[in-house]
């Protein structure tokens, strides 16, 4: 037994930053931003929204492509690095929002991997038989812990969410997941404050947000995500030359070009969305997807590649017959 997308879906929030907006905000330029991240423009969630809505807004339109219904779904994982509360999880306010009830729910914070983690999970159950149609979301609201005096940081990120629904197949849907992690890097890339760890600064209203050494962050995450296409590959024993689609997180145009650079893809074969959404963290792979499945790019039978780098640092991969 395999597991397969059986559909698709996200979710952006209404009001958009461009860089024309964050040079009123910050010491920067869209020049600045666009030359060292490809960034235009990123989604910011309302005071009313929340990782969770986001969450269930892009489920409801992967459900809704997948043709299942709230009955339908025995499973449930998110992946966020931003959830609404500490507890209760995300994937069990989800499943309020949408009425699902008694199955497994959960969230998985493995940074911007986490969609990817949660992804590998929810295969793992189907091709187990402990699950039968599975909703996982990759969802963000990073606009709640940037620090917008920040220029190097507060320009990159933005809020958003995407869903996808997995279902039993004979034949290969997701060939293979691989995930990986090192935590030797995990000052590079972080939020400093936590329920465990200085979690009396913040509650004190303490300055700070995201942190990152944003040049050694790219060095490890070029030469990690090169490593990963090749052990990816040889798991499945797939040649580069078989994929179509590369979709990648959706963090820094730089990084994105040197991985389409290591399988020998044209750009044009490379779902490319930073531009408009910014580092959406766990949800850039899963509103890349969608994005390209429903202006029909991504055909039926045709192999992807999916590959994220996160803070930890984490990271992880899947080759997919859509």
């Amino acid at each position: 037994m395999y597991s397969r997308i059986a559909g698709t879906g996200s979710y952006l929030p209404a009001k958009v930053l461009t860089n024309a907006d964050l040079e009123t905000m910050v010491d920067t330029t869209d020049e600045w931003i666009r030359s060292r991240s490809g960034i235009e423009r990123r989604h910011v969630a309302a005071p009313e929204e929340s990782t969770s809505t986001l969450a269930a807004e892009a489920a409801r339109r992967a459900m809704q492509a997948a043709g299942v219904t709230a009955a339908d779904i025995d499973f449930v994982a998110v992946g966020t690095c931003t959830p609404d509360f500490i507890f209760p999880n995300v994937g069990t306010l989800v499943q309020r929002h949408l009425g699902i009830h008694d199955t497994p729910a959960f969230s998985i914070e493995t940074a911007c991997s986490s969609f990817m983690y949660s992804l590998s999970m929810a295969d793992k159950f189907i091709r187990l038989g402990e699950a039968k149609c599975a909703l996982v979301i990759g969802a963000e609201c990073l606009s709640r812990i940037v620090d917008w005096n920040d220029r190097s940081t507060a320009v990159l990120f933005g809020d958003g969410a995407g869903a996808v629904i997995l279902t039993p197949s004979e034949t290969p849907g997701i060939l293979t997941t691989l995930l990986s992690a090192d935590g030797q890097y995990s000052d590079l890339l972080y939020f400093p404050y936590g329920p465990s760890s200085g979690f009396d600064k913040l509650r004190a209203g303490a300055p700070g947000g995201i942190s990152m050494k944003g040049n050694e962050v790219f060095k490890v995450a070029v030469n990690t995500l090169s490593s990963l296409v090749d052990k990816t590959l040889a798991k499945a024993g797939v040649d580069k030359s078989e994929i179509d689609w590369l979709v990648p997180h959706q963090a820094n145009l730089r990084i994105i070009q040197a991985a389409a650079r290591k399988l020998d893809l044209p750009l044009e074969r490379v779902v490319i969305t930073v531009q408009d959404h910014g580092n959406t963290s766990s949800a850039s792979i899963p509103l890349a997807l969608d994005a390209a499945v429903r202006d029909g790019r991504i055909q039926r039978g045709q192999l992807l590649l999916l590959e994220t780098f996160g803070g930890g640092f984490t990271w992880g991969s899947a080759l997919v017959r859509y």
